[in-house]
């Protein structure tokens, strides 16, 4: 399985949540409203949710073991680096 691409969609300068991103999976799966979250430790992945009926957050997507995760959020969070990197630049000149 390899990520082959990564979109950032979205990006905030304020408050905790610091972008949204989709990601492609072999050219074949799209998985969208994939979240980067500043926490209070460090910058992480949060995968897509919904609430349930008791008001609940549950994961849509989600790897299963921990090596995938951190494949996951080690190509997410360079992309994110790498875009806020060139939006700097772009909005320096």
């Amino acid at each position: 399985m390899l990520i082959t691409e990564v979109k950032i969609r979205k990006t905030f300068a304020e408050g905790t949540l610091k972008a949204i991103v989709s990601i492609t999976i072999d050219n074949s799966l799209a998985i969208h409203d994939i979240k980067v979250v500043k926490g209070t430790d460090r910058i992480f992945v949060a995968m897509p949710s919904r609430k349930d009926e008791n008001g609940i957050y549950r994961d849509i997507v989600h790897p299963i073991d921990v090596s995938t995760r951190d494949d996951f959020e080690r190509i997410i969070l360079a992309a994110y680096e790498d875009y806020i990197a060139l939006e700097s630049i772009m909005s320096d000149e």
